[in-house]
């Protein structure tokens, strides 16, 4: 297939080109795998001035995506890759084949670096999801980091880059520019940036920004970086988002309350605890979608609201596809249950041959799990609705899950988003959440935009 760029791709590519150092913030669906891959090809056989190149991205990306995009363009034929993934044996095979592009998962990072025994002589990497080094204590960032200073040019690809607020800025720019532009140590970043939030004597459970810190932050990081929203240069279609709100009966309600003030709740299968905040807010979270583990890992069911809302919305949809993302294990083994009872057309998207049926229309609802559909996907084909039975509180994969059909190819004209909410729970404050963080990473993606009017854009 012949590539004809947007403009704004066209923008993004010269942007590489120029730039050793860059972090591309693209918005999902917005093409950042063929940009990159334009980019490289013309490095290598133009300019020659990249010989080999290290791709690092999510397992199922880096199996698939990035290789298909290399079949899939004229102009990107000539470039020969090998994906290593799978066993060592089979990685170590990968990467020892004559090839200009290698292909690595992020999670084999410290073995390549660290274990393989291989020489690490790439000239340039790309890390896909540069979201997923955000944490500077990880031990994919901390592998990376030593051989940092062996990389000439890195490109930086993610559509979140700040998806817990800007505090995850701070790992992903190091990998990118070593600290020049942010600082080399989390201590100095905090110090510059921030000032603490939550503490308990001496230790701080949350941070929040000094005055002007937001601004100051954007302004150092401008030279290298881009970003751009689909909405300001493709044509999206409408994305739409609405809530489908179910209600506790008054002893459901106490029940919930219980768990809530005295973190402990007693169910007929057993005792359940909550040592901690987050435990807690997972216990909450069982228990407004509906059913809860104990503390033997048995499954407490605890009311059917969600599931008898799921069933309206797919009676009212009239065999209309419909994604359905799920959470807990327990969450999918009761919606399966509703299903068969139902005898509607299903199957769980977690392998190609599924996600192809999903694709041809074949499937009445589609069952996705947002960790594990969240990056390289396309979903589009099969359906413009999602149904969000258990939200997540990752604003990264709650965004990446919709835009598996809110994206360019998107024939429906709308995409609709449903959230089935349990009035009166941790479903409410979930959302609340996720709004504020986007508030945050919207103010980075506004803050760096870059202005492509000069090359034609918008």
């Amino acid at each position: 297939m012949r590539y004809k760029p947007h403009e704004y791709q066209k923008y993004a590519i010269e942007f590489i080109k120029r730039n050793p150092i860059a972090a591309i913030l693209l918005d999902m669906g917005m093409g950042k795998t063929s940009i990159v891959l334009s980019a490289l090809n013309e490095l290598m056989y133009d300019s020659f001035e990249v010989a080999k190149v290290l791709i690092i991205a999510p397992l199922r990306v880096a199996r698939n995506t990035w290789s298909d995009e290399i079949k899939k363009w004229d102009h990107l034929n000539g470039i020969r890759y090998s994906i290593a993934v799978g066993t060592a044996a089979e990685r170590l095979v990968a990467l020892k084949a004559d090839a200009d592009i290698y292909i690595i998962n992020r999670e084999n990072v410290p073995w390549l670096i660290e274990e393989s025994g291989l020489p690490f002589d790439y000239d340039m990497v790309v890390v896909d999801e540069l979201s997923s080094f955000k944490n500077w204590q990880a031990k994919r960032f901390k592998a990376l980091m030593k051989v940092r200073p062996k990389i000439r040019r890195i490109v930086g690809l993610t559509g979140t880059p700040s998806s817990n607020g800007l505090m995850d800025l701070f790992a992903e720019f190091k990998v990118l520019d070593m600290g020049e532009r942010l600082g080399r140590f989390i201590s100095q970043y905090r110090v510059n940036y921030f000032k603490p939030d939550r503490v308990n004597g001496p230790i701080v459970y949350s941070y929040k920004l000094l005055p002007g810190a937001e601004e100051r932050i954007y302004d150092k990081i401008s030279d290298i970086t881009i970003s751009m929203k689909a909405t300001d240069y493709l044509d999206m279609p409408e994305l739409l988002s609405t809530e489908y709100r179910v209600y506790l009966d008054e002893d459901e309600r106490e029940k919930y309350e219980e768990m809530k003030d005295e973190l402990v709740l007693q169910l007929p299968g057993g005792e359940i605890t909550a040592a901690n905040a987050a435990s807690l807010s997972g216990k909450l979270c069982q228990l407004s979608n509906g059913a809860i583990y104990d503390d033997d890992g048995s499954v407490n069911a605890f009311h059917e609201r969600k599931l008898d809302a799921l069933e309206d919305l797919i009676e009212s949809a009239n065999g209309k596809p419909i994604l359905v993302a799920y959470w807990f294990k327990h969450d999918l083994a009761r919606i399966i249950e509703r299903l068969n009872k139902l005898k509607v057309v299903y199957e769980k998207l977690d392998s190609d041959k599924s996600i192809e049926k999903w694709n041809a229309k074949e499937l009445q609802v589609g069952l996705i799990h947002p960790a594990s559909v969240g990056h390289g996907l396309n979903l589009q084909s099969g359906g413009n609705v999602i149904v969000w039975f258990g939200i997540t509180w990752s604003l990264e994969l709650y965004q990446q899950t919709i835009a598996r059909l809110w994206r360019q190819g998107q024939t429906s004209g709308t995409v609709t988003v449903i959230h089935i909410i349990t009035a009166g729970t941790v479903d409410e404050r979930i959302l609340k959440v996720l709004e504020m963080k986007d508030h945050t990473q919207s103010a980075l993606i506004d803050a760096v935009k870059a202005e492509v009017s000069a090359y034609g854009g918008k």
